[in-house]
């Protein structure tokens, strides 16, 4: 036997197939994380106006210290 052939032989028998089932399932694992995150991302949909009078109620009691605030106004 050649080197040659020796190496061929040796790559034929380490030759891994993969099947469908093997890519697509990529797919799916990525599809149901990105749906994961998209369900996630939509929970904190609307979040300001649900606290909305607790941040009017805030506002008005601390009135003169939110008129005051700013960047480097004194």
């Amino acid at each position: 036997m050649t080197f040659a052939t020796i190496t061929a032989l040796a790559a034929a028998e380490t030759e891994h197939h993969v099947g469908l089932f093997d890519t697509i399932g990529y797919g799916i694992v990525a599809l149901v994380v990105f749906l994961a995150l998209g369900l996630v991302t939509l929970s904190y949909r609307n979040v300001a106006n649900r606290h909305a009078p607790k941040a009017e109620a805030y506002a008005r009691t601390h009135a003169d210290e939110l008129t005051q605030a700013g960047h480097g106004h004194h």
